[in-house]
């Protein structure tokens, strides 16, 4: 019965598209252990400012918490730039293998810290590979994905990563932290075994010259086997357009140019992918996620940290999970608008919340131990629904494929920024401003967010990755 379902499904379990999901599902392996290493941080920095309940022979200043927590962001920009300029360089599975080699260097520097300087160097090393991932593997799976699945499975990005970082918080709350390194180590070296089986995308060999190891590679990915004369034509068709599409951008020009960077349609195709990546950061998601305890100790909930941590991770998945049931039949902007919408609510509900915590003397003890943690769970999971992940399918499908590598990589550089940024500026204004109207800007920005999604973001739901389109 399974097996007659798989055959005669129209999504990602149809047989046609079976080595593609493997080939997603394996290449965001890595993505799942950065998330690890994302989770393991968050409880981690509150015991290092404890003397009593630090791991190792010192303890962190909030200062120095601080640093740990944004060096991931200086690292990630870095990733982002050193993966751009590979990406086309080496090709998308040397670049698929080197982003195992920062990430085993996080692990070992976590395991061997005798100072504070070795978890900076970490988090920095954590951050390359982070980086990396957002410009290689979206990039790898919309090569190698049919347009009809390709929405869902660049969205199992955000549903591993998401995995990754409650796995992270459940090790880091509740296992010793030596033990965790020597264990998690071990599966980027799985990943690096299972991606050996998987060739490099069509696109990227046939822009290397090489026609038959390109035909090869597409037999695989559409799991050619046994066809018949019908299946022959078919693919023979898909083939030449690929091979015709790839000759068309190489004989434009092999080396990009600043200049293809200033056309109308590449200007056009990066303002929008830009912007959509800056609503996703001044939302507040991510900033809310890195700073949650802090938070949560601000409106003065009953919850204990770590139990209301690996809650919203929970939750993150849920939402990651319902992006990826709903992104290609509903597109990418329905998706994008009603994620921004009903996170702008939620933040504005808990907003409104903190104000009656910080500035008037209402008793909300019946509400402390639940009201809070579902407002910040309605907004973790709304924005998980679309705002965080859709971006990273929407720059790749909405750049033009000369610019491609290199436009993706220019805007999860401006992500990393963004982030970065935010991550610093957060905790002055939260202490300013108070809680209440930091959470309020967050909402008005997603109301402006909103806008710009439904007047300026075209619909790329479909778009041929290999044809410029208007």
């Amino acid at each position: 019965m399974l097996f007659n379902f798989c055959n005669n499904s129209e999504g990602v379990f149809n047989s046609a598209y079976r080595m593609q999901l493997l080939a997603a599902a394996s290449v965001t392996i890595i993505t799942f252990c950065n998330g690890i290493g994302i989770g393991w941080c968050a409880p981690m920095l509150a015991k290092l400012q404890s003397p009593i309940d630090s791991p190792l022979d010192f303890t962190a200043t909030v200062q120095q918490t601080s640093w740990i927590g944004s060096l991931v962001c200086v690292g990630g920009i870095t990733g982002n730039v050193l993966f751009g300029v590979l990406l086309d360089r080496i090709g998308r599975k040397a670049c698929i293998y080197l982003l195992a080699i920062p990430h085993m260097c996080f692990w070992i520097l976590v395991y061997f810290a005798p100072s504070i300087e070795y978890l900076y160097a970490a988090r920095f090393a954590s951050g390359i590979t982070g980086g990396g991932t957002w410009v290689v593997i979206p990039i790898f799976i919309s090569e190698i994905a049919d347009p009809t699945i390709r929405g869902r499975l660049t969205s199992l990005f955000t549903l591993f990563l998401n995995g990754g970082m409650l796995t992270g918080y459940t090790l880091s709350s509740y296992v010793p932290y030596h033990i965790i390194p020597m264990a998690v180590i071990l599966l980027p070296l799985l990943y690096l075994i299972i991606e050996t089986y998987f060739p490099e995308t069509p696109s990227y060999l046939l822009h290397c010259g090489k026609e038959e190891e390109a035909e090869k590679s597409l037999k695989f990915y559409l799991n050619y086997r046994d066809p018949n004369k019908l299946e022959v034509e078919q693919f023979n068709i898909k083939y030449a357009e690929l091979k015709s599409a790839v000759k068309q951008q190489k004989s434009q020009s092999d080396a990009v140019t600043l200049r293809d960077f200033f056309t109308k349609r590449a200007l056009r195709a990066l303002t929008i992918a830009n912007t959509v990546i800056l609503i996703n950061i001044v939302t507040g998601s991510f900033t809310l996620l890195s700073y949650m305890s802090t938070i949560f100790v601000a409106v003065k909930t009953d919850i204990h940290p770590d139990t209301n941590t690996v809650i919203i991770g929970v939750v993150q998945i849920l939402g990651a999970y319902i992006a990826i049931i709903l992104v290609d039949r509903f597109g990418r902007k329905v998706l994008l608008m009603i994620s921004t919408a009903s996170t702008g609510i939620c933040l504005a509900a808990f907003g409104t919340y903190a104000f009656f915590v910080e500035e008037t003397s209402v008793d909300l003890t019946p509400y402390r131990s639940w009201l809070p943690l579902v407002l910040m769970a309605l907004i973790i999971l709304t924005a998980n629904v679309g705002i965080i992940p859709v971006p990273a399918v929407v720059i790749v499908e909405i750049l033009p494929p000369k610019i491609r590598a290199k436009g993706v990589s220019f805007c999860v550089t401006l992500l990393s920024f963004f982030a970065f940024v935010m991550l610093k500026v957060f905790p002055p204004c939260m202490e300013a401003f108070g809680l209440a109207t930091t959470v309020w800007g967050f909402a008005v920005f997603s109301a402006l967010g909103l806008l710009y999604i439904a007047i300026f973001v075209p619909e790329t739901k479909g778009r041929s990755m290999n044809v410029d389109e208007d």
